[in-house]
């Protein structure tokens, strides 16, 4: 008998399956830069001021 295959099976590693086809540092994002989040903030700001002044 093979008591080595008779325990329980052996937990996962914590590691992703594959990789994302846009991650950061990839072919598609060569440099690996993520934005600011200063301007993340005026992107945001810019999009609420043109929604509060466009017309309803």
């Amino acid at each position: 008998m093979n008591y080595k295959a008779a325990g329980a099976p052996k937990k996962g590693r914590n590691a992703p399956r594959h990789a994302e086809h846009n991650a950061h540092g990839s072919r598609k994002k060569p440099f690996g830069q993520r934005e600011d989040k200063a301007a993340l903030l005026a992107r945001m700001k810019a999009a609420a001021a043109a929604k509060a002044k466009a017309p309803s």
